[in-house]
Protein backbone atom coordinates (compact mmCIF):
# COMPACT_ATOMS: atom_id res chain seq x y z
CA UNK A 1 0.00 0.00 0.00
CA UNK A 2 1.08 3.56 -0.73
CA UNK A 3 0.43 6.46 1.92
CA UNK A 4 -0.86 9.82 1.03
CA UNK A 5 -0.56 12.50 3.84
CA UNK A 6 -1.87 16.05 3.19
CA UNK A 7 -1.33 18.97 5.04
CA UNK A 8 -1.60 22.81 5.25
CA UNK A 9 -5.43 23.37 5.47
CA UNK A 10 -6.86 25.84 7.65
CA UNK A 11 -9.17 29.26 8.17
CA UNK A 12 -7.89 32.46 6.17
CA UNK A 13 -9.74 36.19 5.53
CA UNK A 14 -11.02 36.57 1.83
CA UNK A 15 -7.48 37.40 -0.08
CA UNK A 16 -5.44 35.54 1.52
CA UNK A 17 -3.38 32.85 0.97
CA UNK A 18 -2.66 29.13 1.68
CA UNK A 19 -0.46 26.15 0.47
CA UNK A 20 -1.50 22.73 0.58
CA UNK A 21 0.99 20.06 0.80
CA UNK A 22 0.06 15.75 -0.55
CA UNK A 23 2.93 13.33 -0.12
CA UNK A 24 3.21 9.97 -0.63
CA UNK A 25 5.21 7.51 0.74
CA UNK A 26 5.73 3.93 0.94
CA UNK A 27 8.20 1.25 -1.61
CA UNK A 28 8.38 0.09 -4.66
CA UNK A 29 6.24 2.77 -6.51
CA UNK A 30 6.08 5.59 -8.58
CA UNK A 31 4.19 8.59 -9.20
CA UNK A 32 2.24 9.81 -12.17
CA UNK A 33 -0.16 12.28 -12.27
CA UNK A 34 -1.36 13.69 -9.65
CA UNK A 35 -4.23 16.44 -8.44
CA UNK A 36 -6.34 18.02 -5.90
CA UNK A 37 -10.20 18.05 -5.62
CA UNK A 38 -12.23 19.30 -3.23
CA UNK A 39 -16.06 18.90 -2.14
CA UNK A 40 -17.83 21.62 -0.40
CA UNK A 41 -21.12 20.96 1.67
CA UNK A 42 -24.12 20.16 -0.78
CA UNK A 43 -21.92 19.77 -3.55
CA UNK A 44 -20.13 16.84 -5.64
CA UNK A 45 -16.86 16.76 -5.57
CA UNK A 46 -15.09 18.49 -8.46
CA UNK A 47 -11.46 18.39 -10.24
CA UNK A 48 -9.56 21.66 -8.72
CA UNK A 49 -5.76 20.61 -10.55
CA UNK A 50 -3.98 18.39 -12.17
CA UNK A 51 -0.21 17.60 -13.47
CA UNK A 52 0.64 14.92 -15.22
CA UNK A 53 4.12 13.22 -15.26
CA UNK A 54 5.24 15.59 -18.25
CA UNK A 55 4.68 18.64 -16.51
CA UNK A 56 1.20 19.59 -17.66
CA UNK A 57 -1.41 21.27 -15.84
CA UNK A 58 -5.50 21.52 -16.53
CA UNK A 59 -7.59 23.46 -13.95
CA UNK A 60 -11.32 23.97 -12.85
CA UNK A 61 -12.43 27.60 -14.76
CA UNK A 62 -13.10 28.93 -11.39
CA UNK A 63 -9.51 28.58 -10.11
CA UNK A 64 -8.06 29.69 -13.29
CA UNK A 65 -5.22 32.49 -12.37
CA UNK A 66 -5.79 32.06 -8.75
CA UNK A 67 -4.28 28.20 -7.71
CA UNK A 68 -1.05 26.83 -9.14
CA UNK A 69 -0.19 23.11 -8.69
CA UNK A 70 3.44 21.76 -8.68
CA UNK A 71 5.31 18.83 -7.55
CA UNK A 72 8.59 17.95 -5.92
CA UNK A 73 9.44 14.48 -7.99
CA UNK A 74 12.35 13.80 -5.51
CA UNK A 75 10.35 14.25 -2.41
CA UNK A 76 7.17 12.17 -3.89
CA UNK A 77 5.04 15.62 -3.17
CA UNK A 78 2.93 18.23 -5.09
CA UNK A 79 1.50 21.45 -3.58
CA UNK A 80 -1.24 23.50 -4.36
CA UNK A 81 -0.76 27.47 -3.95
CA UNK A 82 -4.01 28.69 -3.03
CA UNK A 83 -4.11 32.80 -3.73
CA UNK A 84 -6.79 35.34 -3.79
CA UNK A 85 -8.75 32.93 -1.76
CA UNK A 86 -12.73 33.33 -1.93
CA UNK A 87 -15.36 32.15 0.63
CA UNK A 88 -16.63 30.13 -2.25
CA UNK A 89 -13.92 28.08 -1.74
CA UNK A 90 -14.58 27.03 1.79
CA UNK A 91 -14.45 22.80 1.17
CA UNK A 92 -12.87 19.51 1.96
CA UNK A 93 -9.64 19.38 -0.15
CA UNK A 94 -8.32 15.83 -1.31
CA UNK A 95 -5.03 15.21 -2.77
CA UNK A 96 -5.09 12.50 -5.52
CA UNK A 97 -2.27 10.44 -7.05
CA UNK A 98 -1.96 7.75 -9.50
CA UNK A 99 0.85 5.70 -8.89
CA UNK A 100 2.50 2.45 -10.68
CA UNK A 101 3.99 -0.24 -8.52
CA UNK A 102 6.52 -2.60 -8.89
CA UNK A 103 5.08 -6.44 -10.15
CA UNK A 104 1.95 -4.63 -11.76
CA UNK A 105 1.10 -3.39 -14.98
CA UNK A 106 -2.08 -1.26 -14.17
CA UNK A 107 -2.03 1.50 -11.96
CA UNK A 108 -3.64 2.58 -8.97
CA UNK A 109 -5.09 5.85 -7.40
CA UNK A 110 -4.52 6.82 -3.91
CA UNK A 111 -6.56 9.51 -1.79
CA UNK A 112 -5.67 11.63 0.55
CA UNK A 113 -7.58 11.95 3.88
CA UNK A 114 -8.75 15.56 3.00
CA UNK A 115 -8.10 18.89 5.08
CA UNK A 116 -10.36 21.70 5.68
CA UNK A 117 -9.86 25.05 3.73
CA UNK A 118 -12.50 27.90 5.23
CA UNK A 119 -12.12 31.19 4.00
CA UNK A 120 -13.78 34.21 5.82
CA UNK A 121 -15.51 36.89 4.56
Amino acid sequence: QVQVVESGGGLVQAGGSLRLSCAASGSRFSINAMGWYRQAPGKQRELVAIITTEGGTNYADSVKGRFTISRDNAKNTHYLQMNNLKPVDTAVYYCNVDVSRTGYLENFRYWGQGTQVTVSS
